[in-house]
């Protein structure tokens, strides 16, 4: 009797040690598969910033050799890129755009550029529009950002569009002189003396001219309600 309980527990455990075996066999089997997925995860990673970084390597060599350009950024300062222009002109150009941007989204898109040639008087077609955009359209978004406004005029005062060019055609139309340079393109005093001044200090010249020409401006206000102060106390006396 004594035997067969001692033969049945020698079985039983027996049992338990090949099913912790397997059990244990299972286990490492699927650290094996986990394992063996996580090296061809990073493998594939690997794979991929690699060719990231291949892809990056090629551009910058192509940017080198002057294959490509690079990417500007979306902020920029017209006063620095466009220095042809005086700070009053592309005041004039910032009116202009934001006035055809009805989105109010700092771009002009195909409609609001159609509004705005029919507005000058030179209405285009469809194609003839979308052609307009291309012909600045930098970053390919099929609408014109501040900057690509710009080069608009920056294109025309430098000779680079054709005659036939809706470009030219808006540019012309939009009453900001930008083809006469120096005094004799000024409109009035304030303007040619602005332009008299060295190119190196015409910026800072510019800036204390319009500080100047409000501070006129605020004394002359200044001036015409004191004098009907005095008309005003007249009458009452």
């Amino acid at each position: 009797m004594a035997s067969e309980e001692l033969a049945q527990k020698l079985q039983r455990r027996l049992q338990l040690e090949e099913t912790g075996a397997a059990v244990e066999g299972e286990a490492a089997a699927g650290r094996g598969e986990e394992a063996a997925g996580d090296e061809a995860e990073r493998s594939c990673l690997t794979a991929s910033a690699g060719a990231e970084l291949s892809a990056k390597l090629c551009r910058r060599q192509d940017i080198n050799e002057g294959a490509a350009q690079p990417r500007r950024a979306a902020v920029f300062n017209p006063y620095t890129e466009f220095k042809e222009f005086s700070r009053r002109q592309i005041k004039d150009m910032e009116r202009m755009f934001r006035l055809y941007d009805s989105g109010r989204d700092g771009y002009i898109d195909l409609m609001e550029l159609k509004l705005m040639m029919e507005k000058l008087g030179a209405p285009q077609t469809h194609l003839g529009l979308k052609n307009m955009i291309k012909e600045v359209d930098e970053d390919f978004d099929g609408k014109l950002s501040f900057r690509e406004f710009l080069l608009i005029f920056h294109k025309a005062a430098a000779g680079e569009l054709e005659e036939d060019s809706g470009l030219l055609t808006l540019a012309k139309l939009s009453e900001i002189d930008v083809s006469i340079e120096g005094v004799k393109g000024a409109k009035n005093f304030f303007e040619a003396k602005v332009q008299a001044l060295s190119s190196a200090s015409k910026f800072e010249a510019e800036i204390k001219a319009e500080q100047d020409e409000r501070k006129r401006e605020e004394e002359e206000r200044k001036h015409r309600r004191a004098a009907f102060r005095e008309l005003k106390s007249a009458f009452t006396q």
